[in-house]
């Protein structure tokens, strides 16, 4: 604020507002449009400084400033003065703070800096480096992610069409160790692979891992508590890391990634510029060799490079690699419908029927397909790529809906059998007067739930007179049961000569009703 004249102006407005005015220091903010913490500061500085209100009518803005602002100690290593530079790569150490840094430096130099002093110059020296490097960054703790926003062409050498690749870069926080690779594009299994593949190079996974707010992680973007994609956090699960994503609007949390993709586009990006490439192999092999270098690249303000810098801070911080490989898979959420079935990747599989109008969540694999509920997994199928079918497990089905499955053609003959000739004729008619077996079949079980009512001999009685009456409809069977015609004599129906008119509706007709009339669970269940 008080590096320009409208600086000056508002810090002597400040004071003219505290000494004059009586203002609070919240009060002061709020007219000046400053923070409360300036005002404070400046409020010290001008004590420290042994000035006196009103200011001397002699001190213009030049003396005021160098006054309030002296000049800074230069930082280099001189007699009873800490190395700066040395505090600064330290803190990037584990559990290091400037407080025992500060007794190991009052141990060597007795009479040297007292503890405010010493915080008071460190802190001036780390506003001198780049915006990038001001943060301290503890060995091991963070690795930051994100795409460049150069993307790098690749042409096809049959067709000619160029396509455009991704560029993914991964930054540890305490080294600035980076790594670079190419892929098609920046959807969620190129975006996991991506990461797996930046731990493997690091050697280790880091305690926390800070992406942007790109959708292929993060679900739903929030300051505090963001939604993270649940293939994302099974990854970060199996690698021991945690996702933290950067806040929006909040420049610092990204500065390492935002960095890393500005040096890329300096030293990586730029060099391939002139470079053509065929396969996505040739750019991530050249990748390879220019993130070396990169990495091996000396600092320009602090001693050492990437690559040292890991070797010394990171490398020995990182947790270690899981034993197995990751295995990607796509989680969704839906709602069970009344088939107790689930769709994925169009095609249908089946959860126990309990769970109808229950929300479960599907994580499809390259293999498999399972089904968790209130975080339990339910079940899980053999992965299916038959669009439109179904995949249906006999336990998740309702007792009454595998006891129908129990019906197989063959137990439907047997069972006629046992009940007698006439019923196994009454069947074959059944067979022989619907279109499709399927339907004959269901009828055929309407007869057998007849047994649950009346005998077998009453039921064998019946179907000797539908026989003889030409009746295929179980319904008719069932009314003849019901008013006890099964036990009257029978005899065969005089031959009548067929009425044929274009308004009379044949026994085709009634047949075909009989057919829609059926339910269609019956058949699907069958198939």
């Amino acid at each position: 604020m008080a590096n320009s004249r409208t600086g000056m102006r508002k810090l002597k407005e400040l004071l003219r507002l505290h000494f004059e005015s009586g203002l609070s220091q919240r009060a002061i903010a709020r007219s000046l449009n400053i923070s409360s913490s300036t005002i404070g500061e400046h409020l010290k500085r001008f004590q420290t400084a042994g000035l006196g209100w009103p200011l001397p009518e002699d001190l213009d803005d030049a003396a005021l400033e160098k006054k309030l602002f002296p000049e800074v100690v230069p930082f280099r290593k001189v007699e009873g003065l800490p190395d700066w530079r040395h505090v600064h790569q330290e803190l990037k150490r584990k559990g290091v703070t400037l407080a025992l840094l500060w007794d190991e430096y009052k141990a060597e130099q007795p009479e040297g800096l007292g503890y405010s002093r010493f915080c008071e110059l460190y802190g001036r020296f780390a506003r001198t480096l780049r915006l990038s490097m001001r943060q301290v960054h503890v060995a091991g703790e963070k690795t930051f992610v994100d795409y460049a926003g150069q993307t790098m062409p690749i042409t096809d050498r049959e067709t000619g069409e160029v396509r455009q690749a991704q560029i993914f870069l991964a930054v540890l926080g305490a080294s600035s160790y980076t790594y670079a690779e190419a892929s098609w594009t920046q959807t969620l299994p190129d975006w996991i692979d991506s990461h797996s593949r930046a731990f493997e190079f690091f050697g280790g996974a880091t305690e926390l891992t800070v992406p942007d707010n790109l959708k292929s992680g993060v679900s739903k973007a929030h300051r505090y508590d963001p939604d993270i994609n649940p293939t994302y956090h099974e990854w970060a699960r199996h690698f021991g890391t945690a996702i933290m994503p950067a806040r929006a609007r909040k420049p610092r949390d990204k500065a390492k990634a935002e960095g890393g993709v500005l040096v890329a586009e300096r030293w990586i990006l730029a060099v391939l510029r002139n470079l053509a490439f065929f396969s996505l192999e040739e750019l991530n092999a050249e990748l390879r060799k220019l993130c070396k270098k990169l990495n091996e690249r000396p600092f320009q303000k602090l001693p050492g490079s990437r690559h040292s810098e890991y070797l010394r801070l990171d490398r020995p911080a990182l947790k270690p690699l899981p034993t197995t490989p990751f295995s990607f898979g796509e989680w969704s959420k839906q709602r069970v419908g009344p088939d107790y079935h689930v769709e994925a990747d169009c095609h249908y599989y089946s959860v126990p029927s309990a769970l109808v109008g229950e929300s479960v969540d599907i994580r499809v694999a390259k293999r498999t397909v399972e089904v968790f509920h209130s975080g339990r997994r339910v079940t899980s199928h053999l992965r299916n790529h038959e669009a439109g079918s179904k995949t249906t497990s006999r336990e998740h089905m309702p007792i009454a809906h595998q006891k129908y499955l129990d019906w197989t053609p063959e137990k439907i003959d047997a069972w006629a059998e046992k009940a007698g000739y006439e019923t196994y004729c009454y069947f074959q008619a059944i067979l022989a007067d619907r279109p499709h077996p399927k339907v004959g079949y269901r009828a055929c079980q309407g007869v057998i739930r007849l047994e649950k009512t009346y005998p077998l001999e009453r039921i064998e009685a019946a179907c000797r007179r539908a026989n003889l009456l030409g009746i295929t409809r179980v319904e008719s069977l069932a009314s003849i049961l019901a008013n006890g015609l099964d036990r009257l004599p029978v005899s065969p129906p005089a031959e009548t000569a067929a009425i044929e008119h274009e308004n009379i509706r044949g026994a085709e007709y009634y047949a075909r009703r009989e057919i829609w009339a059926l339910p269609d669970f019956a058949a699907a269940c069958v198939s």
